[in-house]
C-alpha cells in the first residue's frame, strides 16, 4: 500500500513552498483541468455507463456539464475571490483599515462517493484548487471504472506532491484519515460522515461533510397534479434514484392522492415507457449489496406501480408504493434507489410534525400554489436545500451553496462557496502609528467615563 504520511508530508513540504498560491499558478491548473475533460469527455461518458449504467445523456447533464459550469464560473472569478475583502473599521480600532485575507488550508483531502463519482470528485477539486491547495483524492472503490479514470487524469495533470489520486477501498481510506491533514471534504453516507469526523478530531481538523437522508416531498392540495408528477418522476429516476437530494417520499394531501399516482404513473410510462429494463437510458444499481437492499425495501406497502427486477443487469424499475406506513422498512433509511412511497396527510402541521420528528434531511421538495403553505413550510422546517414546484435543480448552479444541516452534513460548496470553503479567513487590523490615543493604556484611572461615552 502507498506510504500515505510520505505521500501527506510530500504535499505538505510543496505547499510551504508557496507554489500553489499565485493566481497565475491556481488559474493555469484550472485551465488544464477543463482541457483534460475536453480532450477526455468519450472516455468520461464510457466510465460513467460501466459504473452506473448512464447513458451518455445523462453522464453529460448531471455530471461532465456541471464540472465544466464549475471551472468556467471559477476561472472567470478567480482573481476577484483572491482579492483581500475590506471590512468596516470599529471605532476602538481607528485610525486604521481592516481587511479579511482567505488563504489556503494547505494539504487537503477529497473523499468522493460512487453516485456521481466524476462530478463529486472533481467539483470540490475545483474548490481545492481555486483556493490554493494541495490535494489527496480519494474516489470511490465502488465506481471502478471512474476511479480508474479519475487516477489517470490526476496522474496525467498533476505532480503528485500537489495532486494526487489513491485507489482502493476501506483499507485506503482508513489510512488516509490516519494522517493529519489540514482540512476534509468528505461526500457519503451520514455513518461513515460520523467517522471521518472523529478521526478529523485527532488533529482538530476541519471538515465539510456532504451527506444525505431521507429528503421529503410536500404535495399540497392546491398542487398542479401533472407539472408535480413530471418534475417529480423525474427528479426520482435520474440515476436510478441513486442521489443523494434525491425525493426520497412524498406527502401528499389526501383529497389528491388518487390523481397523483395516476399522474405518476403515466409520466413513469412515457419517459421509460411500459418495459423499462428494456430501456437503454435506465442506469443499474451500483452492486449486488445495494441492489438486494433495495429489492428487500419492495416488501414495503402495496407496489402500485413497477416493481420488476433483473438480477443480471442489477436494474429495478421505477416504483410506486403506496398504502406505506411510517414503520415500513422502507421508511426507516434512506432509499437511494428508484422506489418512491406515497403517504397522505390531512393537515399542513401534520405533515410539517413528521418532518420535523426526523432527522434534518438534506433536501425539501415543496409542490403547492399557495403562497401562505410555501411561506410556513420555509418558516417551520430546516432542511439543507430544496426547491418549490420542482426537484433537484437547486443544487445545480455556481451562484448558491449546497450543503446539508444537521445529520445530512454541514458545510456547503458549489461557485465562490467552494473557494470560501478550501480557505481560512484570515482577519487582519492595520494600525497607524499616530495618533495613539492614550485612553487604551493604564493606569485606567479617571478613563472610565470616556470609554462609556465612546463605547
Amino acid at each position: 500500500m502507498l506510504d500515505f504520511a510520505k505521500l501527506v508530508a510530500d504535499q505538505r513540504a510543496y505547499f510551504l513552498t508557496q507554489a500553489t498560491k499565485p493566481y497565475a499558478f491556481r488559474l493555469n491548473q484550472l485551465k488544464k483541468l477543463e482541457g483534460w475533460i475536453a480532450a477526455n469527455e468519450e472516455a468520461i461518458l464510457d466510465a460513467l455507463h460501466q459504473d452506473l449504467g448512464k447513458s451518455a445523456y445523462e453522464g453529460y447533464l448531471t455530471e461532465v456539464a456541471m464540472v465544466k459550469q464549475e471551472l468556467k464560473d471559477a476561472i472567470h472569478n478567480l482573481k476577484k475571490w483572491m482579492k483581500p475583502r475590506r471590512a468596516r473599521t470599529a471605532i476602538g480600532q481607528l485610525p486604521g483599515t481592516c481587511r479579511m485575507y482567505a488563504e489556503p488550508y494547505g494539504v487537503t483531502l477529497i473523499m468522493s462517493p460512487w453516485n456521481y463519482p466524476f462530478q463529486l470528485t472533481i467539483a470540490p477539486l475545483v474548490g481545492a484548487i481555486s483556493a490554493g491547495n494541495c490535494a489527496v483524492v480519494k474516489p470511490s472503490a465502488y465506481s471502478a471504472a471512474t476511479s480508474a479514470l479519475l487516477k489517470r487524469m490526476m496522474d496525467e495533470l498533476f505532480d503528485p506532491a500537489y495532486i494526487a489520486a489513491v485507489e482502493g477501498g476501506r483499507k485506503e481510506n482508513a489510512g488516509l484519515l490516519e494522517q493529519h491533514f489540514d482540512f476534509i471534504f468528505f461526500t457519503g453516507s451520514p455513518t461513515v460522515g460520523r467517522l471521518v469526523m472523529e478521526k478529523a478530531s485527532a488533529h482538530l481538523t476541519p471538515v465539510s461533510l456532504e451527506l444525505g437522508g431521507k429528503s421529503p416531498v410536500i404535495v399540497d392540495e392546491t398542487a398542479d397534479i401533472a407539472l408535480t408528477a413530471r418534475r417529480l418522476a423525474w427528479g426520482k429516476c435520474v440515476n436510478a434514484g441513486q442521489t443523494c437530494v434525491a425525493p426520497d417520499y412524498v406527502l401528499v394531501h389526501k383529497s389528491r392522492e388518487t390523481e397523483l399516482v395516476e399522474a405518476l404513473i403515466a409520466e413513469l410510462r412515457r419517459m421509460y415507457t411500459s418495459a423499462p429494463l428494456m430501456n437503454p437510458d435506465w442506469p443499474k444499481i451500483i452492486n449486488e449489496h445495494h441492489f438486494n437492499r433495495l429489492v428487500g425495501l419492495l416488501q414495503s406497502g402495496v407496489v402500485s406501480h413497477g416493481g420488476q427486477i433483473n438480477m443480471q443487469t442489477r436494474q429495478i424499475a421505477p416504483t410506486i408504493l403506496t398504502d406505506v406506513s411510517w414503520d415500513d422498512p422502507v421508511m426507516q433509511e434512506e432509499i437511494f434507489g428508484p422506489i418512491l412511497p406515497i403517504l397522505t396527510y390531512s393537515k399542513l402541521e401534520d405533515a410539517i410534525a413528521r418532518i420535523q420528528q426526523r432527522p434534518k434531511p438534506l433536501a425539501l421538495y415543496l409542490f403547492t400554489q399557495s403562497a401562505e403553505t410555501e411561506a410556513r413550510v420555509m418558516r417551520e422546517i430546516s432542511f439543507g436545500g430544496g426547491c418549490v414546484n420542482d426537484t433537484i435543480l437547486h443544487l445545480a448552479t455556481p451562484y448558491m451553496p449546497f450543503g446539508g444541516v444537521g445529520e445530512s452534513g454541514m458545510g456547503g460548496y458549489h461557485g465562490q462557496y467552494s473557494f470560501d470553503t478550501f480557505s481560512h479567513v484570515k482577519s487582519v487590523l492595520k494600525r497607524w502609528a499616530k495618533p495613539d490615543v492614550p485612553l487604551r493604556y493604564a493606569p485606567y484611572e479617571g478613563k472610565m467615563k470616556w470609554i462609556k461615552g465612546i463605547m
